[in-house]
């Protein structure tokens, strides 16, 4: 019989190749190492272990911990209990991670590797049990350590069925309080098995999990696609040693944001300036072995499948990265289609749009433009919302994304916009400003940028410097940014054009509340925060770019 749920398969793969390697975790610089058998092992004396707990039937366990082996092996020993996941992004404050468990009836919390505990735990309500991993520094009410030193590996594997509900996600949210987005069995199957299949996803890959598994994206693209492809898993041990972590592991497949390819291009041009890059690509063979040495100092020498998504990317950005011969595939999905969606993949792949839909996927575009779609993996409903699930569908049961959306004529989807993004001026025009941030993050002087205009006549841009821009001086960084906007607004209607660049003095960042845990820009939390300037800026008379 056909395995059909992750469970399934892990048991499948383990069977097959116990003596494998399956999961690869750095500490101390050193890598220590579990093979299919030993990971089987442990999990199956953690599910043991909540087996006797004696806890209701599809029971909540949450997850708070980064990524690391032990995450993988917790929702494996979750599975083989029968009972439901709940991830949490591992940067949530207190309050969050209280609002979460109190309202998803949260029993037992996995703590493993996070930054700042300390400050997390007095979110996790006293009636819900801890299990620390001591081997990141969290000694809690049971230890996750202990129990594989005492407890025996469960005897009877829960077996589950398609309709199962296997997890609930919270979304992080650029705008209100956080949903929970129910995900069935057969969601999960389906998504991996299309995938696998449209997209050529190699057999037994190796991969580097660094996103949060708490996000739909890591989630499926990597912990489920690797569950499923007999996958071999490494992690990275910190930000610092990230890049030399992803450079031991040459990873197959590899998921990014743009803000990391950002990252990612910002740390080369310091390395070899754009004009000397640019000349040595311009011989024949120096060109090879330049784009070689990049790849394998990026640690993507080997990879076939190298993805962007969660946010849109600069087209210019995915151009500049096909020169030194690394090619980004976008992909669209959200958390509420379990990431159903549209890629661009090899033999398609065309620049500016997320691709084409998967196989079985039904679309349509709504009269207002809306995108929309439907398949068996759209979300059960949001825990507890009846209402808000009502909403999120049409009278044909479409999923509505919320954003607007065109093919071409081959069937690769663009996406133009969220439509809770666009914002009126005081000339009465609807903006959508995601395309013109598109146009504005291809200067690398620009980390962020964030284009509002609520009260005012023309939009104006705010922004935060990269880490080049803020070497800068002041006369630089005025010439650069007047540059780019004199270079985007020809090509704007008039009521888009901008009228000011504004550089703000802090970084918006996951700590702040002002980037989501995927790092895309908390639109609402900005504005909170800058809206009663906006009038002052846009009068000011001295010159087009000013600081806050």
């Amino acid at each position: 019989m056909t395995p059909s749920s992750p469970l399934e398969k892990f048991l499948y793969w383990e069977k097959e190749n116990p003596e494998r390697q399956f999961l690869r975790q750095p500490f101390s610089g050193q890598w220590k190492t579990w093979t299919y058998a030993q990971a089987g092992d442990e999990a199956r004396k953690i599910a043991a272990s909540i087996q006797s707990l004696n806890l209701p039937k599809k029971s909540h366990i949450a997850l708070l911990s980064k990524n690391c082996a032990q995450w993988i092996m917790a929702n494996l020993a979750i599975m083989m209990a029968g009972h439901i996941s709940i991830p949490l992004y591992p940067t949530l404050t207190a309050e969050s991670i209280q609002q979460i468990l109190e309202h998803s009836g949260t029993k037992v919390i996995f703590i493993g590797k996070l930054d700042f505990y300390d400050q997390q735990k007095n979110g996790i309500p006293a009636a819900v049990l801890k299990i620390g991993i001591e081997t990141y520094g969290v000694h809690e009410t049971k230890s996750w350590e202990n129990i594989i030193k005492t407890e025996n590996p469960i005897a009877e594997i829960y077996s589950w069925q398609k309709d199962d509900l296997i997890t609930i996600i919270y979304t992080s949210g650029t705008t209100g309080k956080p949903k929970g987005v129910m995900h069935t069995v057969e969601a999960f199957d389906t998504v991996v098995r299309v995938a696998m299949s449209d997209l050529n996803i190699p057999h037994r890959p190796k991969l580097f999990s660094y996103l949060p598994l708490s996000h739909i994206a890591e989630r499926m693209g990597i912990e489920m696609i690797g569950l499923y492809s007999g996958a071999d898993f490494s992690f990275s041990e910190s930000l610092e040693q990230f890049p030399k972590n992803l450079a031991d592991t040459q990873p197959n497949i590899f998921f990014a944001v743009p803000r990391i390819w950002a990252k990612f291009q910002e740390k080369i041009l310091e390395k070899l300036p754009q004009k000397k890059l640019s000349m040595l690509l311009s011989i024949p063979i120096v060109s090879m072995l330049v784009k070689n040495k990049i790849k394998k100092g990026m640690g993507l020498s080997n990879a076939t499948h190298i993805y962007s998504g969660a946010a849109p990317i600069s087209p210019d950005l995915v151009t500049w990265f096909e020169k030194i011969g690394v090619v980004i595939f976008q992909a669209y999905g959200m958390t509420e289609d379990c990431v159903y969606s549209h890629f661009n993949r090899h033999g398609a792949n065309r620049l500016g749009t997320v691709g084409q839909k998967l196989s079985g996927l039904q679309v349509k575009i709504a009269e207002d433009g809306e995108f929309r779609l439907k398949s068996v993996s759209n979300l059960k409903g949001y825990y507890k919302e009846p209402e808000l699930t009502a909403e999120a569908f049409d009278e044909e049961g479409f999923l509505k994304t919320g954003d607007m959306g065109e093919y071409d004529k081959d069937g690769f989807l663009k996406i133009t916009g969220r439509a809770k993004d666009q914002f009126k001026t005081d000339k009465g025009k609807y903006i959508s400003p995601t395309p013109i941030e598109m146009k504005l993050l291809v200067n690398t002087d620009v980390e962020q940028a964030c284009v509002v205009g609520m009260g005012i006549p023309q939009p104006i841009a705010l922004f935060v410097l990269s880490a080049a821009g803020k070497k800068k001086s002041k006369e630089q960084i005025i010439q650069s940014l007047s540059g780019t906007l004199a270079e985007i607004n020809p090509g704007l209607q008039k009521y888009e054009k901008l009228e000011k660049a504004v550089i703000l003095k802090d970084d918006w960042t996951i700590e702040n509340g002002l980037l989501t845990p995927t790092m895309k820009v908390k639109r609402n939390e900005v504005e909170k925060i800058h809206i009663p300037k906006y009038a002052t800026w846009y009068h000011k008379q001295d010159g087009v770019v000013l600081w806050e």
